[in-house]
């Protein structure tokens, strides 16, 4: 979802430059955000096999490149982060007889590319995730003046939470914490979130509020548990569209790096990012926030040796978790750096 949403600013380039409709070939996961981003025609969903996914046989491969090919598209734009390759995206356009195939590559990709774009990252330079898929559009020349993420407005989702949140007896304002993580190396660990939540209840006297999915219901009901009577587990509770209103509402979020911290840059919500040392390109885009990094566990770093030498040269040095004290303090800086701007987030 978040890479989706990095995306949509060079979706939009090219949809404002060339008058285009733009389909997303995406992930299920990828494909929950499409319905709040204006710039999204129609959707294709797969679970392709060179991705993180459960994968698709042959057969369904060549099924996927068949109506690809009955859809009759004019062009693909094959958006990769550096530690990806776009060649097997590229041969399915290739096999799917899409005239113009434009991607990041390292090695020459001869004919299944028309439009291709030396990939320099990450051994040159790396570049912010959004300003990464800009530069590949504007190869094209397609351009783009506001380069911001933007969500649509839901003003369904806007009502119904309301109403949930009346239900609870949760007034304004409040703070967001959102500890899941889709990947176990960028676990932020349960005491710390509470200890954490604790010192905010203390500090701030705001209700918290602590969102997941279903699957993560467990662990915001121990967490909130552990912080006391100021917290409330919504986990399980939202759907995507009322989940986006909340950030909007909150006067912080504080969450690990995941799509929450790009619904947040969205709606210009302040958010705590508690980042696992990963990937650079994917801190929040032009909005206001604190990164409190941490190092990834040395058993469950990346066997990629393009993500290796980013670790080698960026984070050699091992980085422990930031104490709860530190986020609380992080969380006071933003506050009060949003009240002298008299800002105030949401749509």
């Amino acid at each position: 979802m978040g890479d989706v949403m990095m995306s949509s600013p060079a979706m939009r380039a090219l949809k404002q430059s060339f008058g285009s409709r733009i389909t997303l070939l995406t992930s299920p996961a990828g494909s929950i955000v499409t319905p709040y981003l204006s710039c999204i025609d129609d959707v294709i969903v797969a679970s392709l096999p060179w991705v993180k996914s459960d994968g698709m046989d042959g057969g369904a491969l060549l099924a996927l490149a068949e109506t690809l090919r009955g859809r009759s598209f004019d062009a693909v734009v094959i958006f990769t982060v550096y530690s990806q390759s776009a060649l097997p995206a590229a041969m399915l356009s290739y096999m799917a007889g899409i005239p113009v195939r434009a991607a990041y590559a390292r090695e020459n990709a001869y004919d299944l590319l028309t439009h291709w774009v030396p990939d320099t990252e990450p051994y040159e330079r790396i570049a912010h995730q959004v300003e990464r898929d800009l530069g590949l559009v504007k190869s094209l020349g397609a351009d783009i003046e506001d380069d911001r993420l933007l969500l649509e407005s839901d003003a369904r989702a806007a009502l119904t939470l309301s109403g949930k949140l009346e239900k609870l007896g949760i007034g304004e304002p409040f703070i967001i914490l959102h500890p899941g993580v889709s990947e176990t190396k960028r676990e932020y660990p349960e005491q710390y979130w509470m200890e954490a939540g604790k010192l905010l209840g203390e500090e701030f006297g705001m209700p918290l509020l602590v969102t997941g999915s279903s699957t993560e219901k467990a662990l915001a009901d121990r967490i909130v548990s552990g912080i006391g009577t100021c917290a409330v587990s919504l986990a399980g509770t939202l759907n995507l569209g009322e989940f986006i209103q909340l950030v909007g509402r909150t006067v912080c979020a504080v969450s690990v790096n995941t799509g929450t911290i790009h619904i947040a840059a969205a709606m210009q919500t302040p958010a705590v990012v508690l980042y696992a040392r990963t990937n650079p390109q994917h801190t929040p885009w032009k909005s206001p926030f604190t990164l409190l990094p941490y190092s990834v566990p040395s058993d469950l770093r990346s066997k990629s040796p393009v993500i290796r030498h980013v670790a080698e040269r960026l984070y050699m040095e091992e980085v422990p978790f930031p104490q709860p004290v530190e986020v609380s303090g992080a969380v006071r800086q933003l506050l009060a750096l949003s009240s002298d701007a008299g800002y105030h987030p949401g749509f």
